[in-house]
């Protein structure tokens, strides 16, 4: 009994003009039916299927963009690849551009300014149709941020860069509500929270420390932040809150405490440096220490003791982000009109910490 032999390997085709020889259309009838399908006669779009189906031919992203207006790219530059709030919020944003025809082209500035502003110069000359920054905060280069706006629609996400930038979208968590949203609840069930800020690396720093303050005063405390040298400007959080922690309950301070930190990052450094004291051996008749967040990192609920904290909505924020990029994109707003801002609220988080 004799056996089916396996077809050989599909005919491969490198270049375009190769294909369309083979298949029998024109180049340009074979470029307008990648660019677009529907736009070929139906007899001859057939044809076409029919022929891809047995080669293997993959169309050069660049070349069928060509002489397009549209080249189909979004820039998206992050600070940094290994902060697992970026890789949430960067997995959003592609999957959201994808829902829309569209492939991002991503950069981390590594934590390095000068990163940052080279990686707004490679999206320039790229061709990109927008681009989609979260910035490294206060150390970014102003004048690279203003070049970038004005040559292509741009719009801020997470943060702010230092400057006005106020013709530039933004899109972001609503830092007001969820500290309120946190406050209320830790002073709701225990001791009112002391707050540990983060390094002023960017504006969530800045209005998440305020939001606290405000909240604190309007029910009746006396805000009160952790002493700490914040100068350095680190994004090494866990390893600053560690260190900064440490050294507090080392003395005896802060051991009852309830600690609010800025971000989640900051209460993983707080909650290593509270077990190797001891804090949460809950002893009869002492207060307990708790210890509580913001930004539900993906790690949160996987610590010991599973982070309380506010989630913020990345997936929301992903798809936000992108449909203000392809608006400035349609409308062809670069820096002129007034700026639309979009924040979005956070979602309590209750675990054991606090």
């Amino acid at each position: 009994m004799s056996k089916t032999r396996e077809p050989a390997g599909r005919r491969k085709f490198r270049t375009m003009e190769a294909l369309s020889g083979a298949i029998g259309v024109s180049r340009p009838t074979l470029s307008r039916y990648f660019h677009d399908a529907e736009s070929v006669r139906r007899s001859t779009r057939e044809r076409i299927e029919h022929a891809l189906e047995r080669v293997d031919y993959v169309p050069n992203f660049f070349a069928t963009r060509m002489n397009r207006k549209s080249s189909g790219l979004i820039g998206v530059i992050v600070p940094y690849y290994n902060d697992l709030f970026f890789t949430d919020l960067l997995g959003a944003i592609e999957l959201a551009a994808l829902e829309t025809g569209h492939t991002i082209v991503a950069q981390s500035s590594h934590g390095d300014p000068r990163v940052e502003a080279r990686a707004s110069e490679t999206l320039r000359s790229m061709g990109v149709d927008g681009v989609i920054v979260a910035p490294l905060g206060h150390s970014s280069s102003v004048e690279a941020m203003e070049r970038l706006g004005a040559e292509l629609p741009l719009v801020f996400v997470d943060s702010r860069p230092p400057g006005e930038s106020s013709d530039v979208d933004f899109v972001g968590t609503d830092n007001c509500q969820s500290m309120t949203l946190i406050v209320d609840y830790l002073c709701r069930t225990g001791a009112p929270p002391l707050f540990l800020g983060m390094p002023a690396v960017n504006s969530n720093a800045l209005e998440r420390e305020r939001a606290y303050r405000e909240r604190m005063r309007a029910l009746g405390h006396p805000p009160e932040l952790v002493h700490a040298d914040r100068s350095p400007g680190t994004w090494s959080f866990e390893a600053y809150a560690h260190d900064v922690m440490d050294a507090h309950f080392a003395r005896g301070a802060h051991v009852d405490a309830t600690v609010l930190c800025a971000n989640d990052r900051l209460a993983i450094g707080v909650i290593r440096a509270a077990h190797r004291h001891g804090l949460f051996a809950r002893r009869e008749g002492s207060v307990p220490f708790r210890v509580a967040g913001h930004d539900d990192h993906p790690l949160s609920g996987f610590v010991t003791p599973g982070l309380t904290t506010v989630a913020q909505d990345a997936p929301r924020i992903g798809r936000t982000v992108v449909s203000r990029l392809l608006e400035r994109i349609r409308t062809e707003r670069e820096r002129g009109g007034e700026a639309v801002e979009t924040r979005c609220e956070a979602v309590l988080k209750v675990r054991e910490s606090a």
